[in-house]
């Protein structure tokens, strides 16, 4: 396990980060022409952006950020 200090301009900013990064993979996972090996490889980044973000921010800020099952086709 690991510890780290950081103040609450930096945490700002780790959230901040953390969002875009979440947004974009959501945004890209919607796109037809991404394949599904690459589509699982974002899901997957996705996942350990969402347990680093959990860390940080409110239950509120969490609960946009929860990844919705998609249906299969």
């Amino acid at each position: 396990m690991l510890g780290l200090l950081i103040n609450n301009k930096e945490m700002k900013e780790i959230e901040y980060m953390l969002k875009r990064e979440m947004e974009e993979i959501l945004l890209d996972m919607t796109d037809n022409r991404v394949d599904y090996i690459v589509k699982h490889a974002m899901e997957e980044r996705y996942h350990l952006l969402f347990q680093l973000f959990r860390r940080i921010a409110s239950p509120n800020e969490c609960s946009k950020y929860i990844l919705k099952k998609q249906k299969k086709i």
